[in-house]
């Protein structure tokens, strides 16, 4: 298995975190299950063997698609051997670069050609090296960004101070918005509630802690997350990443954050 990031271009880093290309082209491959757990970031990917993931409903993903805000774990299935070509976007990309309102696409994924009238699906396929798949990529999103022009400065600026660790109510003063205006940003721009984001954000934190650290008391880890407590936090964490801390930590190896992070 092979997993590297490449980082974007200037222009393209207020909304592109990464690209990330993931390989698995054993002679002797099997099946692989890839659990995904919420991580508060679209995204899109590029199947160079377009029939080589499955959905957890047991659908073809389609070669070039867009995906959502993940609310919940799930599963895909990798059935042959394949490599993937994706970018991780920032939280509010999808509304700045497709002209959507991000809630349409949270839990869901979307063709690029049902979204978008476009060849780039048939560029990437015709186009032999990775890094000329990246360029194709970064030019269409560059053009993509001229074509919409949108500015996403208000819920970027929220998206921010609340990584920070600010508090909704301050993000709200700050903006001089109302609660009912932050939300409706959210779900436009993010996908999601500014609550529900923020509870995703407390719950990476504490994957992290878990990811580089000896294992610790669940409570020690909750309280160091600003959960009430340790049912609390293992409530959060069953929901986000479908398995409890302990499980996880036992298993990190096959339960992976979004579909840049895959990892066998």
């Amino acid at each position: 298995m092979f997993y590297q990031q490449i980082y974007p271009i200037e222009p393209l880093r207020k909304y592109v975190r990464y690209f990330w290309v993931l390989e698995g082209n054993s002679l002797d491959f099997s099946e692989k299950i890839f659990k995904i757990i919420s991580d508060g970031m679209p995204g899109l990917i590029f199947q160079t063997n377009k029939k080589a993931f499955r959905d957890k409903n047991n659908q073809e993903l389609p070669q070039l698609f867009v995906y959502g805000q993940t609310t919940r774990y799930t599963e895909q299935r990798a059935i042959n051997s394949f490599q993937n070509i994706g970018i991780y976007f920032q939280p509010s990309a999808l509304k700045s670069i497709f002209r959507i309102d991000a809630s349409e696409l949270t839990n869901q994924y979307i063709d690029i050609d049902d979204l978008l009238k476009t060849t780039i699906t048939e560029q990437i396929s015709n186009t032999a090296s990775t890094d000329e798949k990246i360029a194709l990529l970064s030019t269409f999103l560059l053009r993509q960004l001229q074509r919409t022009n949108i500015n996403s400065e208000k819920p970027d600026f929220a998206i921010a101070q609340l990584e920070k660790g600010m508090s909704l109510q301050d993000v709200q003063n700050e903006l001089k918005m109302s609660e009912r205006s932050l939300e409706r940003y959210f779900n436009q721009y993010i996908g999601i509630s500014p609550k529900l984001f923020s509870k995703i954000g407390r719950f990476q934190s504490a994957l992290e802690i878990i990811r580089q650290n000896p294992f610790e008391k669940l409570t020690d880890i909750a309280y160091q997350s600003d959960y009430f407590d340790q049912s609390h936090f293992i409530r959060d964490f069953k929901e986000f990443a479908g398995t409890s801390p302990k499980k996880f930590k036992l298993h990190a190896n096959e339960i992976v954050s979004n579909f840049p992070e895959w990892k066998v």
